[in-house]
């Protein structure tokens, strides 16, 4: 039978305190809304629907480029409750029969089991399914309210209820499914007699118990936790961290406390993060690798057997199989570190790539350089790759040679084999197996320093 996911998300969330829409503050790299979304899609809905208001255009554009034509949306103008965003989303789906599945924008935390579940019991024939939990502080929540017999008959929103109601512990965190031919019929039978003056779609509960049952399935109160401001933000990435260096973990990988990834990193087995490691977007890291301390890894590939020492930054780059980076340096977008190459401390590479076995191991700048295999940079080479309006590459042939405190002015190519003098400035290509050296003749002036130190030492004093 086919299933829907109604999932409201067009309030504005005055309570974050920020311009942006409080759906797509990120959670482990991505929007909570997207957290949402992906649980219902991992729970096998057969479409979704995102009803928008505050932000619609951010919030639409933000689907669109993370889920493109499996995400549909609809707009609710003005926020009239959650009765009226439940039927503005219905409104985007075909008629028929089905199971409809109702989910809010800001519970990143659900997990795609519990949906599956509730949607199984949605096809049991009852009009409507619902998910429960019982919570110590259930401030702000509304109250499950059930007969003699345990049944659930209705809910009352805070704001409405009496006093013994709000000592409920039992409460509704909003997450539903529905018969559709049964929400067809209940949504317009909504009334705004409340405080708000809002057409709350909880008032479906009574009226599901009416026709018949309403089915209730508790779930964990970590799971239905919704984010309101901040601090609620922070918690529900704590939780959602801890799941995933969980999961990864239980792959195989070894995590160790205040790492931080992403949901979107993807880890194989005998990887190592320490202490302090960042995995961001779309970074991938091979078997066997070393991710050390303070390293920040974003959209990179490791390769397996690579180790990167601490305090590496990777952005958009790639480090080959038993390459070694770092510590403290720096691959900026475009940088290709090949097999078994060596990146050493202080050492920064944009758009270059160092063949196998190539070594650039202290204090140089490598950008817009092909770097051949085998060959050698020595401490404090630079890549004069801007002239001002355009930048150049410069390239090195395998096995060559670049002296300490050289300076290669692109566009250049040195060949293979060949050999650049220390503090050379080369402005010119060097052949193969050639020698360059550029550098001003040294001279020697003896006595010349204790000339100096007098003359300097009879100086009058400065103020």
């Amino acid at each position: 039978m086919r299933s829907v996911a109604l999932i409201l998300a067009a309030g504005e969330g005055t309570r974050m305190k920020s311009a942006l829409p409080k759906v797509l503050h990120p959670l482990l790299g991505a929007p909570m809304l997207h957290h949402v979304v992906r649980c219902a899609l991992e729970a096998g809905v057969d479409q979704a629907v995102v009803v928008v208001g505050h932000g619609a255009e951010r919030v639409e554009a933000s689907l669109a480029a993370a889920f493109g034509a499996r995400v549909t949306t609809a707009l609710q103008p003005v926020r009239r409750g959650t009765g009226d965003a439940a039927a503005r989303g219905l409104a985007a789906v075909a008629e028929g029969p089905g199971t409809a599945v109702v989910l809010y924008g800001d519970t990143p935390l659900l997990r795609a089991e519990d949906v599956a579940a509730l949607l199984e019991a949605g096809r049991g024939g009852a009009p409507l399914a619902m998910l429960t939990t019982t919570i110590d502080e259930p401030r702000g929540y509304g109250r499950i309210l059930r007969d003699a017999s345990g049944a659930v008959v209705g809910i009352r929103e805070e704001k409405d209820c009496s006093p013994e109601e709000r000592a409920l512990r039992e409460v509704n965190p909003g997450v539903y499914a529905f018969d559709l031919g049964f929400l067809r019929e209940a949504l317009p039978a909504l009334k705004p007699n409340n405080q708000q003056g809002e057409y709350y779609l909880t008032d479906t509960v009574a009226l599901a118990a009416a026709r018949g049952r309403v089915e209730s399935r508790e779930a964990d109160v970590h799971s239905l936790l919704g984010v309101n401001d901040r601090t609620q933000l922070a918690e529900a990435e704590r939780i959602l961290l801890h799941r995933l260096c969980e999961r990864w973990r239980k792959a195989g990988v070894t995590i160790r406390d205040g790492v931080r990834l992403d949901a979107t990193v993807e880890l194989e087995a005998d990887v190592t993060l320490e202490a302090g490691a960042v995995l961001r977007g779309a970074t991938r890291v091979a078997s066997g690798a070393l991710v050390d301390v303070g390293c920040v890894l974003t959209d990179a590939q490791i390769e397996a057997g690579a180790v990167l020492k601490p305090y590496s930054v990777v952005t958009q780059s790639k480090v080959g199989k038993g390459a070694q980076i770092g510590p403290f340096a720096h691959l900026r977008p475009g940088s290709a570190i090949g097999d078994e190459a060596h990146v050493g401390n202080f050492v920064e590479t944009k758009n270059t790539t160092l063949g196998r076995g190539a070594k650039a191991n202290h204090l140089a700048y490598l950008g817009d350089g092909d770097v051949g295999e085998g060959a050698n940079v020595g401490a404090g080479t630079i890549f004069c790759n801007y002239d001002g309006f355009r930048k150049h590459r410069t390239t090195i042939g395998a096995r060559a040679f670049i002296g300490s405190d050289s300076q290669l002015v692109a566009p250049v190519s040195v060949g293979e084999g060949a050999y650049v003098g220390t503090g050379t400035t080369v402005t010119e290509d060097v052949p193969a197996d050639a020698l360059a050296i550029g550098r001003a003749r040294q001279q020697n002036k003896a006595g010349y320093a204790a000339k100096l130190r007098e003359r300097l030492g009879r100086r009058p004093p400065t103020k």
